[in-house]
């Protein structure tokens, strides 16, 4: 390999090392935010999203809630949909300022494509006489992801930082950096320490936390200001604000984050992971609450 050859290749390393540290909840986050959102789907609702699924999902929306992450090398254009950078230390969120990719391109951003998304699913409806211009599978899997990773809160966090991506920290022994302990390793060290490695039962005891414990913020939850279908603004304000609260809280560079952090963070992961699958059921549940058929993707 030449040297041109050699430095090609060191800056795909460096940009592979960076990007999938920007895409999301790790597959664990996804799989139980579309699992949680499954059980609050209404009839019609469950029914068209099983028809858009594609058939390496099983039937299952959880399945292919990862989609997105799996695919971004390929769809290069989507890397900057999965987050939304906001000014360092304002601790707050504006589209029309935020909402923007790195060349400046506006609406490019996750709350950007969770508008477009719906839009997409919602062209179902426009016209049930002719076939839709999108690829609605996909719209589909797009939404569900994006909904998720909004709820993240390093995914709204500070342009200086690249939402904590050049934080490094340690993970206990494990070098890391801020943001990927948000996306992965909080939910990892839960699984190890608290639920017998099965997600499946964290699953469950964040759904029991929802008729348990969040029952009356659930309407909340669910709620979209001036009958909107969807409302994605909201969850990323509070997604800035548990950062500056939280994520950013005592993980300064260099500092290593052990029990203290992991055991006073842990209860805002699995809320947010309630609150992100509570709200996809109910932007799915308003896009196909309509009299018109589905039409085929």
């Amino acid at each position: 390999m030449g040297v041109s050859g050699l430095l090609w290749a060191v800056r795909a390393l460096v940009l592979l090392q960076f990007v999938t540290g920007i895409l999301g909840w790790g597959k664990e986050g996804h799989y139980a935010t579309c699992k949680i959102a499954e059980g609050y789907l209404t009839a019609e609702a469950l029914a068209a999203v099983k028809e858009l699924l594609p058939e390496s999902a099983e039937g299952d929306l959880a399945n292919v809630c990862s989609w997105p992450d799996e695919i971004r090398f390929h769809y290069h254009w989507s890397s900057a949909l999965h987050y939304v950078d906001t000014p360092d230390f304002r601790c707050n969120y504006e589209y029309f300022r935020d909402c923007h990719d790195s060349s400046g391109r506006k609406d490019r951003c996750v709350t950007g494509a969770i508008y477009n998304y719906t839009n997409q699913l919602l062209s179902l409806y426009q016209n049930s006489n002719s076939e839709s211009n999108y690829n609605l599978t996909e719209a589909l899997m797009f939404l569900s992801h994006f909904i998720g990773d909004v709820h993240q809160p390093l995914h709204v966090g500070f342009l200086g930082d690249l939402g904590g991506n050049t934080i490094q920290v340690h993970w206990y022994r494990r070098k890391s950096n801020l943001h990927h302990v948000w996306d992965t390793m909080i939910i990892e060290s839960a699984l190890k320490t608290l639920y017998s490695s099965d997600l499946a039962t964290m699953i469950r005891a964040i759904q029991n936390n929802i008729t348990e414990n969040w029952s009356n913020q659930q309407p909340l939850w669910e709620h979209c200001a001036h009958n909107h279908t969807v409302c994605p603004n909201p969850y990323a304000s509070e997604s800035i604000s548990l950062a500056c609260k939280f994520a950013y809280k005592n993980a300064t560079p260099g500092s290593t984050l052990e029990d203290d952090y992991f055991l006073s963070r842990l209860p805002v992961v699995e809320k947010r992971l309630a609150q992100g699958g509570i709200r996809l059921a109910a932007t799915l549940n308003r896009i196909f609450a309509s009299h018109v058929k589905i039409a085929q993707a």
